[in-house]
């Protein structure tokens, strides 16, 4: 399959790689100079701009930051592409923003789907992803090979928007869990036992989560970009999450830097206060 690749950074020049070894016809595109020339040194074709990237490909991955890039690459694809080029959103964006561009596309007769990525860098260099996918299940299986060479499995969710529905509930749980494991792991640690020790101890107990797996490789990098989709979902719906509220306000505090210093260190932070391990004196378990 011809696929172009937009957005070259950690994700989309991962990705491109599994797509040029499962034997692919793999073009990218990225403004960054830098990344651009190092994908080029991969043996990966480039394009020189989005207009040159859509003359070449069938299929089309859009693997950018933010909306608005999103919204400014999906335009351009949009207006050069042959007819019936699929555009997919890899992004994690808004589900309104993918129906709004699902209109753009099918007004310029293109088609198109959201196909946001769980399990993050790791995933992508082992091609391991997860795909959620929006879209007609037509679009979704005219991808689906494409997907299917960085992903460990390939989901349609249902109409477009659904995939980044499906990647914000999922985003949802896990910055709940990052809180959460915090609390929990500084409780821990305030008692004198060592907080990795019982991060191991409680992946064995039910109360598991692969947020707590995977917890000290969490980058901290989008919580509060991913809640911001979730609070703005809430309220379009017409929705209280209490819950949600509060690790929206709470994720905002931590960091990679303060989980490493509670699992590792010999004191960590919270919510301005430093905290110790309690002596036995104090009622420490130590």
């Amino acid at each position: 399959m011809r696929v172009g690749v937009a957005g070259v950074g950690e994700m989309g020049s991962a990705i491109a790689g599994h797509l040029r070894r499962k034997s692919h016809e793999v073009v990218a595109f990225d403004t960054n100079a830098v990344r651009l020339n190092a994908i080029g040194a991969l043996g990966i074709a480039r394009a020189d701009s989005l207009e040159e990237l859509a003359a070449q490909a069938e299929l089309f991955l859009v693997i950018v930051s933010t909306d608005e890039q999103s919204r400014a690459v999906t335009d351009a694809l949009s207006r050069h592409a042959d007819d019936g080029a699929l555009i997919a959103v890899v992004a994690t964006n808004s589900p309104n923003t993918m129906v709004e561009l699902d209109k753009l596309c099918r007004d310029r007769g293109k088609r198109f789907i959201d196909a946001p990525v769980v399990y993050g860098a790791s995933g992508a260099r082992d091609g391991t992803l997860l795909s959620l996918c929006g879209g007609s299940e037509a679009d979704v299986e005219s991808a689906t090979q494409a997907l299917m060479a960085y992903s460990r499995k390939v989901v349609r969710v249902g109409p477009v928007g659904a995939g980044q529905l499906a990647k914000a509930c999922n985003n949802l749980l896990h910055w709940v869990h990052s809180v959460s494991n915090y609390e929990t792991l500084l409780l821990a640690k305030r008692f004198g036992i060592d907080a990795q020790h019982m991060r191991e101890v409680l992946l064995e107990c039910p109360a598991f989560n692969l947020t707590l797996k995977r917890w000290d490789t969490t980058k901290f990098t989008w919580q509060e970009k991913d809640m911001d989709v979730t609070m703005d979902l809430a309220q379009q719906a017409g929705l209280v999450l209490p819950l949600a509220g509060v690790t929206d306000q709470l994720v905002k505090l931590l960091s990679a830097k303060d989980v490493q210093a509670l699992l590792y260190g010999n004191g960590c932070s919270y919510l301005g206060r430093s905290i110790t391990p309690m002596s036995a004196e104090e009622g420490g378990l130590s």
